[in-house]
C-alpha cells in the first residue's frame, strides 16, 4: 500500500460529500489547533479530505515550525499532500523600523524554505495612529523582500477600533499607490467590526483579493468590544453573517480560497475530534447557504 492510499480521506460525514474541486476551495489555519503537532494537524486535514492550510508565529512554540527543520515540514507536507498556503504573520508591518524589516525577510525566508506561498502582513493594533503616508512608505519598504525571495504579499486589515488600518477599501488603494503586488486579504470577523465596511465593499475590486478568513461570533456583546477571544467555527447563530459575505463575495466574482480561523482561547483544549467536528460542520453550514456556483459547493446529489 502506499503512502497516499494509507493517507486517503475516509468517507464519512463531509468528507463524503465534498466534490474533488471542493479541496481547492477550503483551507485550515493552524490557530483550530494549537495543541496538535505539525504532523498531527497536517494529518487531520488530510483525513477531512482537505490539502491547504495556514501557518503561524504566534502558536505556543513561538516557532512557525516548533522543532521540525524545514526539510521535514516539507516531507510532512508531501507525505499528507499539503500546501502551505501562508505565513501568519508580519506585526507590524506599517511600523517603519528595522526590526520589523528583520522580522519580515526572516518569515520569508522561512516561507520559502518550508514552501510557503504567501506572507500575511497585519497593521499595529495598539490605538497608535500611523498615517496612510507612513503605511504606504512601509509598503513600498517591503516589497523588495517579497520579489527577492519569491513569496507573495497579504495586507489584512483589522477592523478593531484601535486598529491602524481598519479598511479594505484604504488598504486596496494604498497598496495600488504604493505600485507593489500585494494583494488583500479580506476577514469576516475585522469586516463585521470595521462600521464602514458594508458601504465600502462595492469599491473593493475582487481581483485584489488574495485570501478569505472565515470565523464565527455567537457572543452578544457589542460589537465594537469582540476581541479575537470571541471568535469560534461558523454557527447558525453567527453574528458575523459570515454567509452573507461569502455569498457577496461569491456573486461579485470571487474564486479564490476561503480559510477558517477562529481564535478562542478553548481551542487549545479541542481534541482532534472536536476539531474535526467544528470544521465539517462550519463546511456544511456553508454548503446549505451557498448555492450560486454548484461546481464549487454543491452537496453530492443535491
Amino acid at each position: 500500500m502506499t503512502v497516499s492510499q494509507l493517507n486517503e480521506p475516509t468517507p464519512s460525514s463531509v468528507r463524503s460529500v465534498l466534490w474533488p474541486s471542493q479541496c481547492n476551495v477550503f483551507c485550515i489555519n493552524r490557530k483550530i489547533a494549537p495543541a496538535l503537532s505539525i504532523e498531527a494537524f497536517f494529518r487531520l486535514v488530510n483525513r477531512l479530505g482537505l490539502n491547504k492550510v495556514e501557518l503561524r508565529n504566534d502558536l505556543p512554540s513561538g516557532k512557525v515550525t516548533d522543532d521540525l527543520s524545514h526539510q521535514q515540514v516539507r516531507e510532512l507536507a508531501a507525505r499528507y499532500h499539503i500546501e502551505i498556503l501562508t505565513i501568519n504573520a508580519v506585526y507590524p508591518f506599517n511600523r517603519r523600523s528595522e526590526e520589523v524589516r528583520q522580522l519580515t525577510e526572516s518569515l520569508l525566508k522561512e516561507a520559502q524554505a518550508i514552501g510557503a506561498k504567501s506572507l500575511v502582513l497585519c497593521p499595529l493594533n495598539d490605538g497608535s495612529e500611523v498615517p496612510a503616508s507612513e503605511t504606504l512608505g512601509a509598503l513600498r519598504d517591503l516589497a523588495p523582500l517579497f520579489a527577492f525571495y519569491g513569496i507573495h504579499g497579504l495586507v489584512e486589515p483589522l477592523g478593531f477600533p484601535q486598529s491602524s488600518l481598519r479598511s479594505a477599501h484604504q488598504a486596496q488603494t494604498l497598496i495600488h499607490d504604493a505600485r507593489v503586488p500585494f494583494k488583500l486579504l479580506i476577514d469576516t470577523f475585522h469586516h463585521h467590526l470595521y462600521p464602514q465596511a458594508a458601504d465600502e465593499f462595492s469599491q473593493v475590486e475582487v481581483a485584489d483579493i488574495g485570501l478569505v478568513h472565515l470565523s464565527g461570533v455567537d457572543d452578544s456583546r457589542p460589537r465594537e468590544q469582540l476581541t479575537d477571544a470571541e471568535r469560534i467555527m461558523l454557527t447558525p447563530k453567527d453574528r458575523l453573517g459570515t454567509c452573507e459575505q461569502v455569498k457577496a463575495l461569491e456573486a461579485r466574482g470571487y474564486q479564490g480560497v476561503y480559510a477558517f480561523e477562529p481564535f478562542a482561547p478553548e481551542l487549545a483544549q479541542w481534541s482532534e475530534a472536536d476539531i474535526e467536528r467544528e470544521i465539517e460542520q462550519s463546511i456544511a453550514l456553508i454548503q446549505r447557504h451557498w448555492r450560486l456556483r454548484p461546481s464549487r459547493y454543491s452537496v453530492r446529489g443535491a
